[in-house]
């Protein structure tokens, strides 16, 4: 894929409701560009002038693409008319400008793609007519594994080790790059995603093709899509399943939002970093519960903000929950393009194009009316972490040993291990031969291992990454404690990945890398690495202690993500927390440690060395800034992707056709969802569609989980367990543990994916009665209550989900709130799907995990107030019938019918969240793909 020249073009609307609103702008070049002006929509529509920058943005687009069929001029009437507190019951119809992948959920969206290629052949049509409508764009990022780490050739190795492995998945991405016209990809090596989005793909302002400028807008396959909010482009996640159908040609389409503004005020205190700021901002709002909103910054401290860290609290916005994290465009904006090598063409006119539409510049407060403010003063931000399982739950650093220590012996509930307090301070020895005994034995070798142990120590993800504050800071930091004789412990898994390639070169610019190397620190990779779960094993004795001995044991990472089993499956306790501080926990090697008042550690002499001695100063900081905003330097790497995207990626041969060949593989399978596709569903001996029956009767209940079951644990994209139902498939399938790879890289194939549904070690069915000691059983199990010798016994929920169907016997699920949060996993609806699940009732739902379930034709339903599975009494062997209003009225109320073992009846009502009439058809067209294929194929 080769840098435009100009901003890419897209196709003009059929006809136009509001043509009398283009008026003309001019660049300071002199250049001119036409645009739908809503200073002009204002004259009609006053209230414009008070509304969120982000809201009118979609009202641009709203109004541009007004065709009087899908948009309407009501549709322009009713954003225009945005109120602050009024009902949200009125759906928006947005399309985007574009569309960003990255590789774990972008193969699977390609696999579906060409199914549809495949289904359309077959049923004697043009498969070419499946072709995206907007430009797309698949990074690359999430395929390698830290599995050399310490040394300088970390990354040649393992990106060798990256390209054995997904060499199937790769070929299947270059058979895509020439089937279809619009989708580009940029290999592996570098960046993660939403860097490369910021940095590369994000071009300001496009152009039809008769000139209508526009501002760049996107949906992406990854909840952190949000980063691109920290430039004001307007853009979230969601999942493959809708990103599908804004490529294909369908709107996004979202109730119209509430707007929280966040008003910053002050400055930040020296020695804290963007990362403080950002897990205080995301504890604060969680606070403020601004689940399925937008968010928008305002205020004199947001001016005082770095386009970077901009970007760092934006791309936590699913972590605060929000749909967006946004931040308007102003002066930092453009001398971010400037520093990223974006032409002085381009930016002349996303300058011009913004001050012309009245979106240019941070409003202070009293400017705009939003739904709600938020007020933050960051001079009161303090140094801190996250975790040791939520990225909301933050801990000020001087609090971290004592809340470890607090959590230790707390039961699960309340986010604790569980253990007894005695065993806080067990040690164990690891011995050469690989036995273990307790450190307070004679005969102790060697390293010792304990609860509180930093076992992975990780600059990743592009939470930070993205910011060259805090890694220059890491790099000060290392410099400082390399000097004081400062050390890490080598049996600490350290990794450095960057998101950008630009990063290397200003560390090694500055001089700092070496200091990193030296700690361990070397480069591992470009791409997502430990904050996905791609941190690669730890060593097996370390291991084999943690397991028999039940030890606690942790990683820092510089992530947005902490939760159970996502970084490593044997550590149970993460801390996300700034990249220098990742540096300091390595050097101290445990989270018992009070970094505050302890020392970090024993440098020269055995003197003590504390943070604040090798801590770097803002000014220190602020004399190599200069090296990490090099326009000419960043355009020089990005242009590799065209001329020189290395020889690994060049050797990859991918297949010259238009449909797809579907090959024998473990990797890539043609999907099922089109299996009993026809162009039209019609009654017997009518002509109307058929609408699916929304009732469900007689279905038996395969799980009874508590609240924040997160996407993590409904679909792992982590290592794979040889006696998992994916692993055993595997293996019956020759292919060796060495080679399983993990969940995230085979989300091309859905016999992989479907064993892998609920498959997350630390998941826990609550049906399943507790042990001796209290605690629940971990791992996907259930308790099968369908026919046959197998009844009451304990399987696996793939196993159970076909005994159910071979039964003919729908299944659904009950949760606890916040179900589904964490990444857009399209498989984790995929998934539920296949497996037989016809419903899930939840006391609360994350807002993509909510829109794929009605996307794969789930049923999502939520507890009134004061209900839950709880209340219920509900203890598995119930049958369930859920009975929806017929018509499913978006948001209307279902019934529950609960047959309990004894006889009795109850009925419950519950709250049908197919949110939108667009639901609504998706729902009752089978799902989003059924609905999209069928529209395509009869145009």
């Amino acid at each position: 894929m080769t840098l435009p020249s100009k901003p890419p073009t897209a196709p003009a609307p059929a006809r136009h409701a509001f043509a009398d609103l283009l008026r003309v702008f001019k660049a300071a070049s002199g250049k001119e560009g036409r645009f739908y002006s809503l200073p002009a929509l204002a004259r009609q529509f006053p209230a414009i002038g008070r509304l969120p920058i982000s809201i009118r943005i979609v009202l641009e687009s709203v109004l541009r693409n007004c065709d009087g069929r899908k948009i309407t001029a009501e549709h322009v009437r009713q954003l225009a008319c945005w109120a602050p507190r009024a009902e949200r019951k009125d759906e928006i119809a947005f399309v985007v400008a574009r569309v960003v992948l990255q590789d774990f959920t972008g193969v699977p969206l390609l696999a579906d793609l060409a199914a549809m290629r495949s289904q359309a052949l077959r049923l004697g049509q043009n498969p070419q007519k499946i072709e995206p409508l907007v430009p797309v764009d698949l990074v690359v990022d999430h395929s390698i594994m830290v599995d050399h780490y310490g040394r300088k050739d970390a990354l040649d190795l393992n990106m060798k080790l990256e390209f054995q492995r997904n060499r199937e998945r790769y070929e299947f991405m270059k058979w895509g790059m020439q089937a279809f016209d619009r989708l580009g990809v940029v290999p592996p090596g570098f960046g993660i995603v939403h860097q490369v989005n910021l940095e590369y793909l994000a071009r300001g302002v496009h152009q039809t093709g008769d000139g209508i400028h526009y501002p760049d807008t996107l949906v992406g396959t990854d909840s952190h899509t949000t980063m691109i909010n920290g430039i004001g482009v307007v853009g979230w996640g969601v999942g493959g399943i809708e990103a599908e159908a804004a490529m294909l040609g369908q709107p996004v389409y979202f109730l119209t939002p509430d707007v929280v503004g966040v008003e910053l005020a002050g400055q930040l205190r020296e020695g804290v970093t963007a990362t403080d700021l950002v897990l205080t901002v995301t504890e604060l709002l969680r606070q403020h519960k601004v689940v399925g909103k937008f968010v928008e910054f305002f205020g004199a401290g947001t001016r005082t903000l770095a386009l970077p860290d901009r970007a760092t609290i934006a791309n936590m916005a699913p972590e605060y929950g929000a749909t967006m994290g946004f931040f308007p465009v102003d002066e930092k904006t453009i001398a971010y393009f400037q520093g990223t090598g974006r032409s002085q063409d381009e930016i002349e006119v996303f300058e011009a194009y913004f001050k012309a539409q009245g979106l240019f510049g941070v409003p202070l407060a009293g400017e705009l009316d939003y739904s709600q403010v938020v007020r933050l003063d960051l001079g009161s931000v303090t140094p801190s972490l996250a975790g040791p399982k939520r990225p909301q739950d933050r801990i000020e650093l001087g609090q971290v040993s004592r809340q470890f220590a607090r959590l230790f012996s707390q039961p699960d509930a309340h986010n604790g291990f569980n253990r007894p307090a005695g065993l806080l301070h067990q040690r164990v020895a690891l011995r050469r031969d690989g036995a273990q005994g307790s450190s307070a034995g004679n005969g102790d070798r060697g390293i010792t291992v304990g609860n509180g142990d930093v076992l992975i120590a990780a600059i990743t993800s592009c939470t930070n990454t993205s910011n060259p504050g805090v890694l220059l800071a890491a790099g000060l930091l290392a410099k400082k404690a390399v000097a004081a004789g400062l050390v890490v412990q080598p049996h600490i898994k350290t990794s450095l990945a960057p998101g950008s390639r630009i990063v290397t070169e200003y560390l090694a610019q500055t001089g700092l890398l070496p200091y990193l190397e030296q700690l361990g620190f070397a480069l591992v990779g470009y791409g997502c690495t430990t904050c996905i779960g791609n941190a690669g094993d730890l060593a097996p004795e370390l291991n084999e202690a943690i397991t028999r001995h039940q030890l606690v044991c942790a990683s820092v990472l510089s992530g947005n993500r902490n939760f159970e089993a996502r970084i490593h499956p044997n550590l149970k306790a993460n801390f996300l927390a700034s990249p220098p501080l990742v540096v300091a926990y390595a050097i101290a090697g445990t989270v018992l440690k009070d970094l505050m008042t302890e020392p970090v550690g024993q440098g020269r002499g055995g003197r003590d060395i504390y943070l604040g001695d090798i801590w770097p100063s803002s000014e220190e900081i602020g004399q190599l800034m200069q090296f990490a905003m090099n326009g000419p330097a960043l355009r020089a790497s990005y242009a590799r992707i065209a001329t020189d995207p290395g020889l690994l990626w060049q050797q990859i041969e991918g297949v010259d056709s238009k449909t797809y060949r579907w090959p024998a593989s473990t990797y890539i399978a043609e999907p099922p969802f089109f299996a009993d596709f026809a162009i039209k569903k019609v009654a017997a001996g009518g002509d109307e569609p058929v609408a699916l029956a929304p009732a469900v009767h007689g279905a038996r209940i395969m799980a009874l989980f508590g609240d924040s079951i997160t996407t993590d644990h409904i679909s792992p994209a982590g290592a794979i367990d040889a006696h998992s139902p994916a692993g055993q498939w595997l293996l019956q399938h020759g292919v060796l543990q060495a080679d399983f790879n993990s969940y995230g890289a085979r989300r091309g194939h859905h016999e992989v994916m479907m064993r892998g549904s609920f498959a997350n070690v630390r998941i826990k069915n609550l049906m399943l009665p507790p042990g001796a000691d209290g605690a629940r059983e971990e791992g996907g199990l259930t308790l099968f209550q369908g026919d046959g010798a197998l009844r009451g016994h304990k399987l696996s929920i793939f196993d159970a989900a076909m005994q159910y169907q071979a039964q003919g016997r729908p299944t659904v699920i009950f949760a606890g709130e916040e179900y589904g949060t964490g990444s857009s996993r399209d498989w984790a609806a995929k998934g539920t799907r296949l497996l037989g699940i016809e419903a899930v009732v939840a006391r609360s739902f994350e807002r993509i995990h909510r829109a794929n379930l009605v996307g794969m034709g789930v049923l999502p339903l939520q507890f009134q107030a004061g209900d839950s599975w709880q209340t219920l009494g509900l203890a598995g062997d119930e049958v369930i019938d859920v009975l929806p209003d017929p018509a499913l009225r978006p948001q209307s109320q279902a019934q529950l019918v609960i047959h309990r073992a004894d006889g009795t009846r109850q009925q419950v009502a519950v709250t049908l969240r197919i949110d939108t009439p667009i639901e609504v058809d998706y729902y009752q067209a089978g799902g989003i793909l059924p609905y999209v294929l069928r529209q395509l194929l009869q145009d």
